[in-house]
């Protein structure tokens, strides 16, 4: 009995035991323990009691960045719903589609008043609106509306800042509380809390800002625009500095920042703190004290010492040789370094908590940018250094996408702006992601000619398929007499008679009318006859009747046999983003005139495929008619030979990527009377060697104007063609054409082996 009594007590004494150790907590919960240790298990330190934390700052003065003078968060809250009203403002709800559906997506700029303040930065802005191809001059036939006042800088202490913004857009007819309306805006705000007041109340209009807050965005409404300087070009735009052969992922500094170190105020406590990852061998950070009148009543103890520092590095020397990027938040979450580290490649690291990344709502930046947090930057350093080299290649060469796509110019910021509005009436058949973020980007994939990636000349690989096996053939007929010639007729023969032939669309652009079906040859392929306006942009017009990726472009007097044809699509197929052909030119830059100059010397180098005969995908007569403004094309319209100039400066910008040029095997001139859209070789152009000629014939002169008229005929089309050129590049604001040395001809093609070896041995036959 006593043993027995034993052993339940130690069973009793070893079950407690193992109660204290592994239960503790729960005993604790159920008050077992004193009121003594039950206050000793509370989480501490809690940041809150002051009891524990008198020696440091109040809770608020934590959260104003340590700076008394700066408003609380209440109080940041409280101006930011005055500034935005109409702060659940939707599409849905604050925008009229209705005025949209007639005419279709256009845009009004309201007359600029005498004597109105108009900085330059928002006089590119409006340029830009008028350049785009969504411009009316008409206010009954708009959709968005924009002010001619200028309110980029909304800072009342700046110099630009326009007063009475409110009286003046209450006396508009058009304004209607702002609906349908699109305001610009850099700067908001002003020292010391640069709140995001703009002075005036915006109502229902749209807001396109820089440095925009995440709390005060309006998702699907607003749009966040980037930061950008004066000196920004109007159009065109330098290029991105990393090349193809320049650079390895990994450069000389890993990480670098150099700037201005507030030392009071809003965006100090950052940039205050940025000396604490500078390791001088491959982490620069670099501050100066020197900026504002009064700096040196704040200086510290570091400043003497960062002013010396930060003159023995240049910025763009770090910028050339660094891989990331700091961009910290400045007075406002902004800054100019940004699109300055996406043009140098250098992958941007941001600092800027609560910041709206520009046009977040189209653009993935997490493919060309790391996004950090403010109050984690010591882990800056180490999570770099995690990213593989590929990746790192990956997120610059995205980088310098994004710049060329989007932000290198002020036309393409506006227009960037302008497709995002226009992509959100149509939700249906708006862009995708995916068409944004890759090259060529959204501003060229164009919505209205498809959403499928299939029928874009640039998905291929990514999509996986290729283009269609076939290819329409479209001749250009322009003949004076308007009467079927034998040229169109054994071209037509020739062209019918490829394997690859789907149909053959004849554009009659004569004064008369098409001779009738039975007069035109009889052939294995749909014959159909197109009347056109006699313009010669009418060749690039997307019409219905073309149901093939490929389009042969031809004019009447080109001459080709069926081997060339097969093989120059044959080539195509696996360029079709690119013109392929036969007849080339080339550019150069004359230094004595400062102008471009158009050559048809027989070179090694190409950059010019002539649509008399040449290979290009479909979706470029979509471009040109739709994309470029009207203005171009009434250019290429009065202008002799100027639609082919500007189709290949057109697929030259899209692409980056020069033209292809095959093989011919013509070795004689074909003389034909001269006609209305004689294409080079004219009189006054120089000609190639006999045995050299393109496939093109050269248009000869008739009797009566050899000569004096003939060549002065001819010096007036060939200067023409430099105008044309030299206004395309103008107007694009640099020249897109790209050189190239490379010419394609098939396997075996003139070698000394039997012909039965080759796979297109009528192409060396005379």
């Amino acid at each position: 009995m006593q043993t027995r009594k034993k052993y339940i007590f130690l069973t009793f004494l070893a079950s407690w035991l193992l109660l204290f150790f592994f239960g503790g907590d729960q005993l604790r919960r159920f008050g077992f323990f004193s009121e003594r240790k039950a206050e000793a298990r509370r989480n501490w330190p809690r940041w809150t009691d002051r009891s524990l934390l008198k020696s440091f700052a109040d809770p608020e003065e934590l959260q104003s960045d340590g700076d008394p003078s700066l408003p609380s968060p209440r109080a940041q809250r409280a101006a930011r719903l005055s500034v935005y009203k109409n702060s659940r403002c939707r599409m849905e709800t604050c925008f009229d589609f209705s005025r949209c559906e007639k005419r279709g997506f256009k845009v009004f700029t309201y007359p600029r008043e005498r004597d109105q303040p108009l900085s330059e930065s928002y006089g590119k802005i409006l340029a830009s609106i008028k350049r785009s191809r969504y411009y009316t001059p008409n206010p009954e036939e708009a959709c968005l509306f924009i002010l001619s006042i200028d309110t980029l800088d909304r800072d009342h202490l700046s110099g630009q800042y326009v007063r009475n913004v409110d009286e003046k857009i209450r006396s508009f007819p058009l304004w209607n509380g702002g609906r349908n309306h699109l305001i610009f805006n850099l700067y908001s705000g002003t020292w010391p809390s640069y709140t995001e007041d703009l002075g005036f109340d915006i109502g229902q209009a749209i807001l396109a800002k820089a440095s925009f807050y995440t709390k005060s965005f309006r998702p699907g409404f607003d749009i966040s625009i980037p930061l950008f300087s004066k000196d920004h070009p109007q159009r065109g735009g330098e290029r991105g500095w990393l090349y193809q052969d320049s650079i390895p992922p990994k450069k000389k500094y890993l990480l670098v920042f150099k700037g201005k170190r507030y030392l009071t105020g809003i965006g100090s406590g950052t940039r205050n703190a940025l000396h604490h990852i500078h390791n001088g061998k491959d982490i620069v950070s670099l501050t100066t004290c020197k900026h504002g009148k009064d700096w040196e009543k704040h200086k510290d103890v570091r400043c003497d010492k960062d002013n010396v520092d930060y003159e023995k590095f240049d910025y763009q020397e770090l910028l050339h040789n660094s891989t990331f990027c700091i961009v910290p938040r400045g007075r406002r979450l902004g800054s100019f370094r940004f699109l300055e580290a996406l043009q140098a490649a250098c992958i941007p690291v941001l600092l800027s908590d609560g910041w709206e990344l520009p046009f977040a709502e189209a653009i993935d930046w997490g493919k060309a940018a790391v996004v950090g947090n403010e109050r984690l930057l010591l882990q800056i350093p180490s999570a770099v250094r995690c990213i593989h080299p590929e990746r790192m290649l990956a997120f610059q060469q995205q980088t310098q996408f994004l710049w060329d796509a989007y932000f290198s110019s002020v036309d393409k910021i506006v227009h960037t702006t302008l497709e995002i509005i226009k992509d959100r009436l149509l939700p249906h058949r708006s862009r995708s992601r995916f068409l944004w973020n890759t090259l060529p980007g959204g501003l060229l994939a164009l919505p209205d000619f498809s959403t499928h990636l299939g029928d874009f000349p640039f998905y291929y690989l990514q999509h996986g398929s290729g283009p269609s096996e076939k290819f329409t053939a479209f001749i250009r007929a322009v003949s004076l007499a308007c009467s079927l010639s034998q040229p169109i007729l054994r071209l037509i023969q020739a062209v019918s008679g490829s394997q690859y032939c789907a149909q053959i669309l004849v554009l009659w652009s004569c004064e008369k009318p098409p001779p009738p079906s039975g007069k035109w040859p009889q052939t294995s392929v749909p014959l159909t006859i197109i009347q056109g306006r006699r313009k010669l942009s009418d060749r690039f017009f997307p019409y219905t009747a073309i149901q093939t990726d490929a389009v042969l472009s031809l004019d009447e007097h080109t001459s080709l046999s069926t081997s060339e044809v097969d093989f120059a699509f044959v080539v195509w197929r696996s360029f079709p983003e690119r013109i392929v052909g036969f007849p080339t030119r080339s550019h150069f830059w004359d230094a004595e005139q400062r102008r471009w100059g158009y050559t048809s010397k027989w070179t090694n180098e190409l950059s010019i495929v002539l649509t008399a005969a040449a290979f290009y995908h479909r979706y470029y007569h979509s471009l040109f008619t739709e994309y470029l403004p009207a203005g171009l094309r009434e250019l290429v319209d009065g202008l002799a030979a100027c639609e082919d100039i500007l189709m290949n400066v057109l697929v030259a910008a899209v692409t980056k990527l020069p033209p292809i040029k095959v093989t011919q095997w013509k070795q004689h001139k074909e003389t034909v009377p001269q006609q209305v859209g004689c294409r080079e070789g004219d009189a006054g152009d120089p000609l190639p060697p006999a045995g050299e000629r393109s496939p093109s014939p050269l248009c000869s002169l008739p009797a009566k104007v050899k000569g004096t008229a003939g060549a002065a005929g001819g010096s007036r089309r060939f200067t023409q063609r430099q105008d044309c050129l030299n206004q395309l590049a103008d107007w694009f604001g640099y020249m897109p054409l790209v050189s190239s040395q490379l010419r394609l001809d098939p396997v075996l093609f003139k070698d000394q082996v039997s012909v039965l070896r080759k796979k297109y041995p009528r192409l060396e036959k005379p």
